[in-house]
This record gives C-alpha cells, sequence and structure tokens, in this order.
C-alpha cells in the first residue's frame, strides 16, 4: 500500500473536480485527483455535450424544413440517426483531451484512476493507495435517478448515460420525465423523425415560470411531441418489444424505447462518508455557505452538494473554495446570480428570482418589466421572432430576469453579470448594442422599465416644457 501526501486531494474529475485541480496545481500546490469511471464527467460523456451535439443534428434536420418562407425550397431530411450519435461522439473526442489525464499531469497534478474513500477523517484509499491531504474537494457529481416504478427493473429502459452509445433508430421514444433533460431530448428526436411521448407526473418544465414554460411547450407539441402532464407513472411492462408506460389515471403509453429522465441522484455511495464524520442531507453532502462540510478539512462541490446541478455551478464553486483553501481567505458562495438554460427551441433562460418568487418575496415593492421578441428587428429578419424577456425589478435593480426565445441562453449571460455586481437597470440601458442584434432585447427591456418615467410623466412633461420655453 503506497502511502500519498498531498496539499489538495479531489475526488472527482468533472467539471468542479477539474477546475480545482488545475487552479491549486498551477497555483503552486500539490494536488492528487481521483477519478474511477471517465475524465470529464457527466457532463462531456453523458450530459452537455452529447445533448447539445444531438439538438444541432435536430436543428439542422429542421431547418431543411423551413425554407420556403426564404425562397429556398423545403426538403424532406433524410436523417440517419447512427450518423447523428457519430457526430455527437466526434464532438466528446474534439474536447476529451481538454479534459485528459494527459493535460493534468501536464499541470503537475497526479492523477490515480480509481475510485476513493475514506477509512478515517483525514485518509483516503484508492485501489492500491492511501492518501493524507490538507484539504479534501469531494466532487463525485451525480448519476441519472432511476424511480421505483413497478417493473420498471425488467425493462431495457435508457438513461442520459446509455441514450448517446444507442445507434438503432426507435420507433417511438417514451420519455419518463418533464424537466429541461426530457424536453431537450424529446425535441432533439421529433425533429430526427422519430415519433415522441413525453410522461411528466406534475407539469412539464414546471420550475419555470409558467408563462415561459408554456411558449416553449407550445412550440414542441406544435412539431408533433405528445406532451402527457399529470401522469404520474404506475407501472412499466414490456413484451414482444413493446414497453407501455401505465399512469395512476389509467392512461397507457407505448412505444419501442423508454428514456427515463426523472432527475438526479448525489454520488456519495463509495465515499464511506461517516468514517470521515461527513453528515448528509436527502439531496447531497451537508455543506455550509463556504462549501465545507461537518469535517471542516473536507469541502463538497457540484453536484454532490445537493444544490443546482449544473456544470457551471461546479466551476463558480471551485473558484470559491480555491481562494479559501488556498490563500486562507473568506470565500461564500452566491446562488442569486447563478443562471441556467434549457436548450430547447426556442431556449429558455432565468438568472435570480422568477416572477413569482420575486411576487412573495418583495410585494408591491417589485416592478415587472416585459419586452416581447417580435419587436427584434434581427429576429424578424430570420423570420424567428418570437418569445419574451421579463425583468423583476426592485428599487431599480433586477432581482431576476426570465428569457425564451432564440438564443434565452447567450442572452442571461448580461443579467446574471449585472445580477453578479449589483447593477441597476441604468447600466443596461446605458449600454449600446449593435444594430440589429439579438442582444438588443437586453437593452430595450431595459428601456421599457424607464419608459413610463420619462414617457407618462407629467413632471417630466412640465420641466421640458419650462426649458424649453427658456432655450434660446
Amino acid at each position: 500500500m503506497e502511502q500519498i501526501k498531498t496539499d489538495v486531494l479531489v475526488i472527482g474529475a468533472g467539471s468542479g473536480g477539474l477546475s480545482v485541480a488545475a487552479g491549486a496545481s498551477q497555483m503552486g500546490a500539490s494536488v492528487v485527483l481521483l477519478e474511477g469511471h471517465k475524465m470529464g464527467g457527466d457532463c462531456l460523456n453523458f450530459g452537455c455535450v452529447p445533448s447539445k451535439a444531438l439538438l444541432a443534428s435536430a436543428k439542422m434536420a429542421h431547418q431543411q424544413t423551413k425554407g420556403q418562407a426564404f425562397g429556398v425550397s423545403d426538403q424532406v431530411p433524410q436523417v440517419d440517426y447512427a450518423a447523428a450519435k457519430a457526430h455527437v461522439a466526434d464532438v466528446i473526442a474534439q474536447i476529451e483531451p481538454m479534459d485528459s489525464v494527459e493535460r493534468f499531469e501536464g499541470f503537475g497534478v497526479r492523477v490515480i484512476q480509481e475510485y476513493g474513500h475514506f477509512i478515517s477523517p483525514k485518509v483516503v484509499q484508492a485501489g492500491e493507495y492511501q492518501i493524507t491531504a490538507r484539504r479534501v474537494v469531494i466532487a463525485t457529481g451525480s448519476s441519472p435517478l432511476v424511480p421505483p416504478i413497478p417493473g420498471l427493473d425488467q425493462v431495457d429502459y435508457l438513461t442520459n448515460e446509455t441514450l448517446f452509445e444507442m445507434t438503432e433508430t426507435p420507433e417511438h421514444l417514451l420519455i419518463i420525465g418533464g424537466g429541461p433533460i426530457g424536453m431537450e431530448m424529446a425535441q432533439a428526436h421529433v425533429r430526427l423523425g422519430i415519433k415522441v411521448t413525453m410522461i411528466e407526473g406534475a407539469k412539464a418544465l414546471g420550475r419555470d415560470d409558467p408563462e415561459m414554460a408554456a411558449i416553449v411547450l407550445e412550440r414542441l407539441r406544435g412539431e408533433g411531441v405528445e406532451i402527457a402532464e399529470d401522469a404520474m407513472a404506475k407501472a412499466v411492462t414490456q413484451k414482444n418489444g413493446v414497453i407501455t408506460v401505465e399512469a395512476q389515471d389509467g392512461r397507457s403509453f407505448s412505444g419501442s424505447h423508454l428514456l427515463v429522465a426523472v432527475g438526479r441522484k448525489a454520488n456519495m455511495e463509495r465515499l464511506n462518508l461517516a468514517a470521515a464524520g461527513i453528515e448528509t442531507h436527502k439531496t447531497g453532502i451537508s455543506v455550509d455557505a463556504a462549501l465545507k462540510t461537518s469535517n471542516k478539512k473536507v469541502y463538497a462541490i457540484g453536484d454532490v452538494a445537493g444544490g443546482a446541478q449544473f456544470t457551471h455551478v461546479a466551476g463558480y464553486q471551485a473558484g470559491v473554495i480555491i481562494r479559501s483553501m488556498l490563500f486562507g481567505l473568506p470565500a461564500k458562495a452566491r446562488t442569486d446570480h447563478i443562471p441556467y438554460a434549457t436548450y430547447t427551441d426556442p431556449e429558455l433562460a432565468q438568472v435570480g428570482l422568477t416572477e413569482a418568487e420575486a411576487r412573495a418575496q418583495y410585494g408591491d415593492k417589485l416592478t415587472v418589466t416585459r419586452f416581447e421578441s417580435h419587436h427584434n428587428d434581427r429576429l424578424i429578419a430570420e423570420r424567428n421572432a418570437y418569445g419574451l424577456i421579463k425583468a423583476m425589478v426592485v428599487k431599480g435593480r433586477p432581482v431576476g430576469v426570465s428569457i425564451v426565445g432564440p438564443q434565452a441562453g447567450e442572452l442571461v449571460n448580461l443579467w446574471s453579470l449585472v445580477i453578479a455586481n449589483k447593477l441597476k437597470m441604468s447600466a443596461v440601458a446605458g449600454m449600446v448594442s449593435p444594430y440589429p442584434t439579438v442582444g438588443e432585447i437586453n437593452k430595450r427591456v431595459a428601456g421599457a422599465y424607464f419608459s413610463p418615467q420619462l414617457f407618462d410623466s407629467p413632471k417630466v412633461k412640465r420641466v421640458v416644457g419650462l426649458v424649453q420655453r427658456w432655450l434660446p
């Protein structure tokens, strides 16, 4: 058994773990990184990267059916599902070197390709290694949650960890779960010519602003996705190649393939956290505002910490703990400026509070400002002018922004910057956007916030009248 001593031990080579390992090593700390599965974690191999690559294939197919309005003949796309999956694999392969063992060894990180578990509050064992570290970072991520639906364990179901390896074309894809993963994959597959039924026990995209979600769902239904809401799965069966999902209300849905996309669970089982005195809760490891566990030498970041499950959250949290671990400076993680996006068409993005959350928190102090995207000239030129942006504003400062429409995931970047730095709407209104760009939507919603104060104010009109009388 080899004994290793290091400054920082990182368990898990997903987004957060890789960011900590690279940053700490390049700043002079000795770092050991453990990964028992794939470098790059879920995002590279099973999540963000392959899903967006498949959506890109689907978008290309869909565009072939929409050319007539531009003077280009519509075409029926000839889809090769296996080739689309080869495109997905190629995209992963292009990004893989950035997360490779070789690259991180080049940073000075010692990479051990084994799973790790605690054998004491200060020692982690990984294969034939026992590692003692001044600080430990748990960044083991999450895995697909498989619900205890009777019969599901007897069915050949897919998750995001197996979907992208499948090359046979589904005849009819059933999807249990109407969250971001389920909706993205529903649209991707229907655009690739596959019949899709999405089965959701409550409301599809239920965590988002209902007004914004409705716009997305209308588009998906229009493209052919069958969306069954309030359809809690009661049982699943498979016979003669046909999978059937029975709902509690008596409805049943049959198809050739089944994707389970009901959420994710923190990867904690292998860690033996009890040996380290680390407390957990029902969704992950318990951490304080500084992302420290109940063992103050151990941090937890990303999905395993039980908060928002996004790659960019793990990366942000990595920066927070590096400040604490390497420099001994106080650092706390914020959540109010964290954006997220669902990459359907239209895209759906959010940062800060939704309208309902803001009304509950601020009441009459809240102003909700809207701008309809069909007034954006660039989107009109591209015949893609639909969608909406809403800014929730308190005393001139936005506390939340909801966006649905083309490039919503890009547009929300600005609002994350604004909220992170506690800027006012006047800062956005003072920005100059090149014409014509989709980004003008952000400036226009800021302008809409000030318009009543400028154009509907008797006081402003009196002042302007007086000034005009006295100007030479």
